[in-house]
């Protein structure tokens, strides 16, 4: 899809659009929580990040893959992303079902084949949205430059599944802009990425940078059009942009 496309046609654009008219998926995510362990937040963010790029480039969601039309369809209308939670039996009933289990640090995530608004299988259904709050132990470090870097804005308040939700956004833009070289590249060293929240002072400067920009449609949280997310990939970086 190109930049023009994304423009015109945005899935995460406010407005009533032709995408709204689809039917409409969404992107089941499921982060292991446990209580006397959960994750560290920034990880669990990066984490989701990498799950959904995992995902769009499985061989199954592409060509005549088993699930490349639920992928093409979700694709086609607005680009949904829930995050839930699990513990203990949660997690193992979760496990059986077809998806795919990404690891990052402390964090474990596991992300479906996209499915109806309306037909959430009953293991993901009932698994609670909420209680997905966390904490990172010590600040994280500065990001590595030289990978792809998701900005989170400083304005925003978000819960840490709405977090990880969004930085999927950002990740799957990021995915949409780069050749299919670009992707292989990235694919092939395992998905390198960092989430960090923006300084105040340089927010301003990535939004306007012409890299992509997730834009909340409002469904939960935070108000429609809020610029969440801004997907500093190295290939789509312009020349001169200056973010510590």
């Amino acid at each position: 899809m190109s930049s023009e496309d994304q423009t015109q046609d945005s899935p995460f654009r406010s407005e009533r659009t032709a995408r709204d008219e689809a039917r409409q998926f969404v992107l089941p995510l499921v982060a292991r929580i446990e209580r006397a362990a959960p994750p560290a937040r920034t990880d669990a963010l990066e984490t989701a990040a990498r799950a959904v790029l995992v995902i769009l480039s499985d061989a199954r969601s592409t060509g005549d893959g088993e699930w490349a039309q639920v992928m093409r369809d979700w694709q086609d209308a607005r680009i949904r992303k829930v995050v839930r939670r699990a513990r203990g039996a949660e997690w193992r009933r979760a496990e059986a079902l077809d998806g795919i289990t990404v690891t990052g640090g402390s964090a474990e995530v596991r992300v479906f084949p996209p499915v109806p608004l309306d037909g959430w299988p009953k293991d993901l259904a009932r698994l609670q949205v909420s209680g997905t709050d966390l904490d990172d132990p010590e600040p994280p470090a500065a990001p590595d430059r030289t990978a792809p870097v998701l900005w989170l804005s400083p304005d925003l308040d978000m819960s840490a599944g709405k977090a990880m939700a969004q930085a999927g956004h950002g990740a799957q833009l990021a995915w949409w802009e780069l050749s299919d070289g670009q992707r292989a590249q990235w694919r092939d060293a395992g998905f390198p990425l960092s989430v960090r929240t923006a300084d105040a002072d340089h927010w301003g400067e990535l939004t306007r940078s012409g890299l992509p920009v997730v834009r909340d449609a409002g469904f939960t949280e935070i108000a429609p059009g809020s610029c969440t997310v801004v997907a500093d990939h190295p290939a789509l970086r312009p020349a001169g942009l200056q973010v510590p």
